[in-house]
């Protein structure tokens, strides 16, 4: 690998627009640039060099010790988007992460992205029961304390709504934090037993291809798997990030089906019917199908295709004047590990190669990251990221060209951020 000669030499542009080289991000950090020269961390804010006086808190003795965590009080203003619930209903609909406000691949608990269809049932883990019947050998009942004994696994790994970013069909942009437009979307650590165990143990029947997934949720969320998913890398899954599931994300056990859509990770699961074809449920048939420009409608998309999106610069974190800065953001893919994410910051007429932040993980968050000298003037910031497939994501014209204005679900275009002479960050179309 290249290093810079000298200290003081200037960092390589690797695009138009002042874009630099990754591997700044890929040696030692901000060593090539100079101590202290990345993102707002210039010498000239940097506090005067006085030793502080010792805090008044700490001449004090701080708070008492409590059962359950709490965050600083400094941090309570970063909550969930857009809590929308359907008219006349407490429960149905949905709220989004914050996205920018974020660091690392792991969403918190308490920040991931909420769906529901009919409200948040209250379920006694000690009376809920998982049935598995259908087409096989032997049908099962499994309590909490039963699975609790067979052998887990975690991944972390993401779970994204079909719906999600779907504000990018408007025939304007709407201007909306990174979190406000695709924070239908989170990356947690799950906890649980594979699936294809309980199935092998009930005896699957040869000519079963498919399974039906049903939650003990009034709405009764029902969606048609694939065998071969369920098969794969399905999880009865118990545990988020380290701890029991939240009710709001399935207590006590849900599916989680790893790339797939995420309504079909069904919440509160209480039964699965082992099937030789799709069941055809309401909620595969009347919604969650891909409606092309032609009219006609595909059934049956699960996995959740290549995306990206930058979240810093992006609305609402607006640039303080030239200088250098990082250009940082989220990558995914349903069918694997992201390869590779390409930035451009002259509205997509060049681009540069971003650092990919270890780890780097099959159907996880991937960090990205890439220096920017801005100097000052207009520029449009995208994001373009290819996975392990060769799947490339597209531009906005591209993906409507292809599935039309019609299409509500897997929106997956390139998100463009406008940067003005002032500062300010806006959603654009480019």
């Amino acid at each position: 690998m290249i290093e810079s000669k000298s200290k003081n030499a200037a960092p390589e542009t690797v695009a138009g627009n002042g874009l630099l080289h990754r591997r700044i991000f890929l040696t030692r950090g901000a060593a090539l640039l100079g101590a202290g020269s990345l993102g707002l961390l210039t010498p000239t804010l940097a506090v005067a060099q006085v030793a502080p006086e010792m805090p008044v808190l700490a001449k004090v003795p701080g708070a008492a010790l409590s059962g359950y965590g709490n965050r600083s009080v400094f941090e309570e203003g970063i909550k969930r988007y857009n809590i929308r619930t359907y008219p006349g209903t407490t429960g149905s609909g949905g709220s989004w992460t914050p996205l920018e406000s974020l660091e690392g691949i792991i969403t918190p608990s308490a920040l991931h992205f909420e769906r529901h269809h009919s409200g948040i049932p209250d379920i006694n883990p000690d009376v809920h029961r998982l049935l598995i019947h259908g087409l096989v050998d032997r049908p099962l009942i499994f309590s909490m304390d039963a699975l609790s004994r067979y052998p887990m696994v975690s991944r972390i790994q993401f779970i994204e709504c079909s719906g999600n970013s779907r504000v990018g069909t408007a025939p304007k942009p709407v201007q909306m934090t990174a979190g406000g437009l695709h924070g239908l979307f989170s990356c947690s650590e799950w906890t649980g037993v594979p699936l294809s165990i309980l199935l092998e143990e009930a005896g699957v029947d040869p000519k079963a291809g498919w399974l039906l997934a049903e939650g003990a949720d009034s709405a009764a969320m029902a969606r048609s798997v694939p065998m071969a998913k369920a098969m794969d890398d399905a999880l009865i899954a118990l545990y988020q990030n380290g701890e029991r599931l939240r009710p709001s994300n399935g207590y006590p056990m849900r599916l989680f089906l790893p790339g797939y859509e995420g309504n079909m990770s069904v919440k509160w699961l209480r039964r699965i019917k082992v099937t030789s074809g799709p069941t055809m449920t309401r909620d595969e048939t009347a919604e969650y199908t891909d409606t092309r420009p032609d009219g006609s409608s595909l059934m049956f998309t699960f996995p959740m295709e290549v995306k990206s999106v930058i979240t810093a610069p992006s609305f609402g974190r607006n640039l303080q004047g030239a200088g250098l800065y990082e250009i940082s953001g989220m990558a995914w893919s349903g069918a694997g590990k992201i390869a590779r994410v390409d930035v451009s910051v002259d509205g997509g007429q060049t681009w540069g190669q971003a650092a990919l932040s270890e780890p780097v993980l099959s159907k996880a968050v991937t960090r990205f990251r890439v220096a920017w000298q801005w100097n000052g003037g207009p520029a449009v910031i995208m994001s373009r990221a290819v996975d392990d497939s060769g799947a490339v994501q597209p531009n906005r014209a591209q993906f409507l060209a292809a599935r039309g204005l019609k299409r509500n679900y897997h929106y997956n275009a390139i998100q463009s951020w406008k940067v003005a002479a002032n500062g300010e960050v806006s959603n654009v179309y480019a």
